[in-house]
C-alpha cells in the first residue's frame, strides 16, 4: 500500500473521530459556563448580549433546551441565574444585576470616512438628551445602566448602542457611517447557507465574511460557492468552466471591483483566483440584470472586496496543502488606508497529495504529461507554480468624496523539459506555457446629499496566454499567444426621488483589442491576427417600492461604430409579497456580448488551456444575442426555506467552434443558437445549530445549426437532472459540513459500431446521441477556531472532496492511433483529494 493511500485513510479516521468526539461533547448535560453559553445562543437567535464580564463571572447552569425560543430561553437563563435578562430591540440583549443603576457617560462623535468631528448630531436615552459639539463631544448624566444611546445625523447611518459600552473607560469613540438609501432589499437570507441572501432584484449576495462553511472546501472559495446554487454547474469540474443554465463559461461576465477579467482560475482552472479573505461580497445574476451592466448572456459575476476604510492594523495568513497566503489591512491615516494581499502555491517546497492530484487532474491527456515522443524520450521534469497579488488604496477626500485604486495581478506558469534520444544524440527542449491577467483601475464617488450620489471608474484590463511547445522528433518548435487589453470608462448618477421611488442613469464606453498569433520554425509559418472593438451604450432604469412591491425598470442602448449597429436591450424585475409568507419574482432580460472563446484545435497551447478570445467582426462571429424569462415562487416561515423558479433562454449568434466539440463538428465553422428550458427547485431548513438543504434541477438544452445535419442535437452543456444535499452542523467554535453532488450523464458523440472507421476517419453517430455515467461525489468538511492570544485568533480546518473515490467519466472522446485504430479517451474527475488548513489572524 502507497504511502499517500495510507496518509489519506489516517486522515478519514483522524476527521470521523473529531466529527464524534466533539458532537458528543456538544451534546454533554453538565453544566456550562454562562459566557459559553451566552455566545451559542447569540449565533441561534442573531441577536447580541451586552453585559459586565464580573456580573457574569462563576455562573454556570445546564444549557437551556434547543427548542426554547427567544422569551423562553432569556426566562429560562433569568430563573437560573438570578440576573436581569432585558430584551431592548430585535438586536440586543441586556445582563444586568437585579437592579440598574444610573451612569454618567460621554463620547466623541467622528465621521468614518474622514475621521473629522461631528457637529450637531443628537444624542438621546431615556429621558436624557444632547447635541454633540464642534469637537464632536456629547455627554449625558443619569443614564440607566440597561438603557440603548440613540445617535442620530442625517445623511449617516443611525447607531443604537448599550450604555454598557460606555462604562469603565473614557469616553467611547463613535464613528457614523455614510447612509443612502437603496431599494434592493433582501427578501430570503441564508438562501443555501449563512452569508448566501436573495434580494428582491433577483440577485444572489455572497458575504465571503459570514459565509457558512461547504462541503469539500477549508476555504471560503467564491467561485466554488457559486457552483452550489440551483442552475449553476461545472461538467468538468473546473471554476474556471462554470456553466449557467446552458451557457459556456466565456458567456459569464466576470468583474473584481468593476474591473472586468478574462481569466479566473490557478491551477489551469481548478481553484479560484481571487484571494476570498479580501473579498467583501459576490453578486450574481443569472436574470433580470441591471441595465448598468452590458456582456455576460449567461450571467454576472460581480467580486467586490472591502470598501471600508481600516481603523486598525490587521493580519492574516494561512498555509493549506495547494497554496500559502497573505493579507494586510494598514491605517494610513484618518483618511486613507491600504490593502493588500498575496498568495502562492507551495509545491516547489512540498508535492502534497492534494497537490498531486489537482496536478494530474488539470494535466491529464495533455503535451504535459503525454509525450508523443514515447519511444526516444529519456527525461521529462516538470514545474509548476502560481501566485496572486491584489492591492486596494481607501482615500477619503472628504466626507462626501471618495476615491478607490485597485490592482489584481494573476499568474500562472508550468514549464516542462525533455530530454530525448534522437539520431543517436541526446536533445533537450523547454516547453511551456503563461496565463496572466492584470486589472487595475480607479474609481471616485461623491454623495451630494442623502438624495444623490454620482460615480465615475476608469479601468484596464489585459489578458495573455502564451505556449511554446517543441516537438524534438520533427525539430519542430509551435509558439502560439492570445492577448486582452480591455479599457473601459463608465459614468452614472442615482437620485431618490421619494423614500420609495429612484432613479439610475449612465453612460459606459469601452474598447477591446485581441491578438492570436501562430509561428511555427519548421515549416516557415507565421499568422499574426489583431481586432479591435468599441462600444458605447447609456442605460436608464427605475426601482420602486410600494407596499409589498419592488420593481425594476430599465433599458439600455448600446452603439457599435465599427459595425454601425445599434442594440436596445430592456431589463425588468418585479418581486410580490403576498400572504405575509409567500414571494412571487418574475425576471426578464435582453443581452448581448462582442467576445468569445473559440477552440481551433484540442491540441493548442500545450492541450491545457485550448480556448483562446476572439472579437465579434458581426459577420461569421456574430455578436451573442440572448433573450431570459423566468417566474419563481417563494415559502419563508420559521426557518423553512422553499422555492422554484422556471425559466425559458434563447441565446442566438453562437460558433460551433465555441462550444467545444470533439466529434464531426469539430473542425466546421457555423454559428448557430441554443435554447434552454428548466425548473431549480430548492428546500433549506434551519434548526438551531443545524442547518440543511437539498436542491434538484430540471433542463433542457437544446443546440440549434442550421448548416448542420442533422440542425438541431443535444446541447454539449445539456445536464438534464442535477441534485445537492447538504447539511451543515456548528456549535461554539466548531464547524462541520458534508454534501452529496449528483448529476445525470454529459452528453457525447459515439462511433458507428462495426463500422467506426471509414476513409481514415472517424465514422460518428448522430451527435450526442450516448451519455456518460451519472456524476456523484460525496465531500465533507470541518472547523475549528480559537483564541490564541487577546489578539491573535487561530483557525484550523480539515476537507475530503469525494471521500468515496468514485471514478467519475466527465469527458469522453475518440481518435485514430497510428496503427488506424479506434482510441477512446476518458477524462476523470478529481479522486479523492483531502486538504488541511491553519491560519492565524491579528
Amino acid at each position: 500500500m502507497s504511502l499517500p493511500v495510507i496518509l489519506n485513510k489516517i486522515f478519514l479516521t483522524a476527521l470521523f473521530a473529531l466529527f464524534f468526539s466533539i458532537t458528543g461533547i456538544a451534546q454533554d448535560v453538565e453544566k456550562q459556563s454562562l459566557q459559553k453559553i451566552l455566545k451559542v445562543l447569540e449565533l441561534r437567535y442573531d441577536i447580541t448580549f451586552t453585559y459586565v464580564d464580573e456580573n457574569i463571572e462563576g455562573v454556570f447552569l445546564i444549557f437551556p433546551s434547543g427548542k426554547f425560543n427567544l422569551p423562553e430561553a432569556l426566562h429560562y437563563l433569568q430563573q437560573n441565574t438570578g440576573l436581569l435578562f432585558q430584551q431592548l430591540n430585535e438586536r440586543y440583549v441586556t445582563i444586568n444585576k437585579a437592579q440598574a443603576s444610573l451612569q454618567d457617560i460621554c463620547g466623541i462623535i467622528k465621521y468614518s470616512d474622514t475621521g473629522e468631528t461631528v457637529a450637531g448630531a443628537s444624542i438621546q436615552s431615556g429621558n436624557q438628551f444632547s447635541i454633540s459639539n464642534e469637537n464632536g463631544n456629547f455627554q449625558l448624566n443619569g443614564v440607566s445602566e440597561d438603557s440603548i444611546v440613540h445617535i442620530r445625523f442625517i445623511g449617516y447611518k443611525a447607531m443604537d448602542l448599550p450604555v454598557n459600552e460606555f462604562l469603565g473607560k473614557p469616553c467611547k469613540k463613535i464613528s457614523l457611517q455614510l447612509y443612502f438609501t437603496t431599494l434592493q432589499a433582501i427578501f430570503v437570507s441564508d438562501f443555501i447557507t449563512g452569508g448566501i441572501d436573495k434580494k428582491v432584484d433577483g440577485s444572489l449576495v455572497i458575504n465571503a465574511e459570514t459565509l457558512g462553511m461547504l462541503p469539500g472546501l477549508t476555504e471560503p472559495d467564491v467561485l466554488q460557492t457559486i457552483q452550489t446554487l440551483p442552475g449553476i454547474q461545472s461538467i468538468n469540474e473546473t471554476i474556471s468552466d462554470i456553466n449557467v443554465r446552458g451557457g459556456t463559461n466565456d458567456q459569464n461576465l466576470i468583474l473584481w471591483d468593476g474591473i472586468r477579467m478574462y481569466h479566473s482560475g490557478h491551477f489551469f482552472g481548478l481553484i479560484s483566483a481571487y484571494n476570498p479573505y479580501l473579498t467583501e461580497r459576490v453578486t450574481l445574476i443569472k436574470n433580470g440584470s441591471s441595465s448598468a451592466l452590458g456582456d455576460g448572456v449567461s450571467s454576472t459575476i460581480d467580486i467586490r472586496t472591502d470598501d471600508q476604510l481600516t481603523e486598525n492594523f490587521s493580519v492574516g495568513a494561512g498555509i493549506n496543502m495547494i497554496n500559502g497566503d497573505v493579507f494586510v489591512k494598514i491605517p494610513l491615516s484618518e483618511k486613507a488606508s491600504l490593502q493588500v494581499s498575496t498568495r502562492r502555491s507551495v509545491a516547489d517546497v512540498m508535492q502534497t497529495p492534494a497537490y498531486k492530484q489537482y496536478f494530474r487532474r488539470a494535466f491529464r491527456d495533455t503535451d504535459v504529461t503525454n509525450s508523443i515522443n514515447a519511444d526516444t524520450l529519456i527525461e521529462r521534469r516538470e514545474k509548476f507554480y502560481f501566485y496572486d497579488t491584489s492591492l486596494k488604496l481607501l482615500y477619503n477626500i472628504t466626507s462626501k468624496d471618495k476615491l478607490r485604486l485597485s490592482f489584481l495581478n494573476v499568474f500562472n506558469d508550468i514549464e516542462y523539459q525533455e530530454n530525448a534520444l534522437i539520431n543517436n544524440i541526446i536533445e533537450s527542449r523547454t516547453s511551456g506555457l503563461e496565463q496572466h491577467n492584470l486589472g487595475s483601475g480607479i474609481s471616485y464617488s461623491r454623495l451630494w446629499n442623502e438624495k444623490i450620489r454620482t460615480s465615475a471608474q476608469l479601468y484596464i484590463s489585459s489578458y495573455n496566454l502564451g505556449a511554446v511547445n517543441f516537438d524534438l522528433q520533427n525539430d519542430q518548435r509551435l509558439i502560439q499567444e492570445n492577448k486582452v487589453l480591455d479599457t473601459g470608462l463608465k459614468v452614472d448618477t442615482r437620485v431618490s426621488l421619494t423614500n420609495n421611488i429612484d432613479l439610475f442613469s449612465g453612460y459606459q464606453f469601452f474598447e477591446v483589442g485581441v491578438t492570436n498569433l501562430e509561428d511555427i520554425n519548421n515549416p516557415p509559418f507565421r499568422r499574426l491576427i489583431k481586432k479591435v472593438v468599441r462600444s458605447h451604450a447609456v442605460f436608464s432604469e427605475g426601482n420602486f417600492t410600494f407596499n409589498h412591491t419592488n420593481m425594476s425598470l430599465g433599458v439600455r442602448g448600446n452603439y457599435f461604430p465599427n459595425f454601425e449597429k445599434i442594440i436596445i436591450e430592456p431589463r425588468f424585475s418585479i418581486n410580490q409579497n403576498f400572504l405575509e409568507y409567500f414571494f412571487f419574482e418574475i425576471l426578464g432580460e435582453m443581452k448581448h456580448q462582442s467576445t468569445t472563446q473559440i477552440i481551433d484545435l484540442q491540441s493548442d497551447f500545450l492541450g491545457v488551456e485550448k480556448r483562446r478570445w476572439v472579437l465579434s467582426n458581426d459577420d461569421d462571429i456574430p455578436i451573442i444575442r440572448s433573450k431570459q424569462v423566468s417566474a419563481g415562487f417563494y415559502y419563508k416561515k420559521n426557518n423553512l426555506l422553499i422555492s422554484v423558479e422556471g425559466y425559458y433562454k434563447l441565446v442566438r449568434g453562437i460558433i460551433t467552434s465555441s462550444q467545444g466539440f470533439q466529434n464531426q463538428f469539430q473542425f466546421i465553422r457555423s454559428n448557430g443558437n441554443y435554447e434552454t428550458i428548466g425548473v431549480d427547485f430548492l428546500m433549506n431548513k434551519k434548526f438551531d445549530q443545524f442547518t440543511t438543504w437539498f436542491s434538484y434541477s430540471n433542463a433542457e438544452s437544446i443546440l440549434e445549426f442550421h448548416q448542420l445535419i442533422p440542425p438541431f442535437f443535444p446541447n454539449n452543456l445539456d445536464i438534464r437532472h442535477r441534485a445537492t444535499f447538504g447539511c451543515n452542523y456548528q456549535t461554539n467554535n466548531l464547524e462541520l459540513s458534508t454534501g452529496l453532488n449528483w448529476h445525470s450523464g454529459k452528453p457525447f458523440t459515439e462511433p458507428v459500431k462495426m463500422n467506426d472507421i471509414v476513409n481514415n476517419k472517424i465514422n460518428y453517430n448522430v451527435p450526442n446521441s450516448s451519455r456518460l455515467d451519472d456524476y456523484l461525489r460525496i465531500d465533507i468538511s470541518a472547523k475549528y477556531r480559537f483564541r490564541i492570544s487577546n489578539r491573535v485568533k487561530g483557525q484550523v480546518g480539515a476537507s475530503i472532496w469525494n471521500i468515496l473515490n468514485r471514478q467519475n467519466i466527465v469527458n469522453r472522446y475518440f481518435n485514430i492511433n497510428d496503427n488506424n485504430q479506434l482510441k477512446s479517451v476518458q477524462q476523470f474527475s478529481l479522486g479523492i483529494t483531502p486538504n488541511v488548513i491553519f491560519r492565524v489572524n491579528f
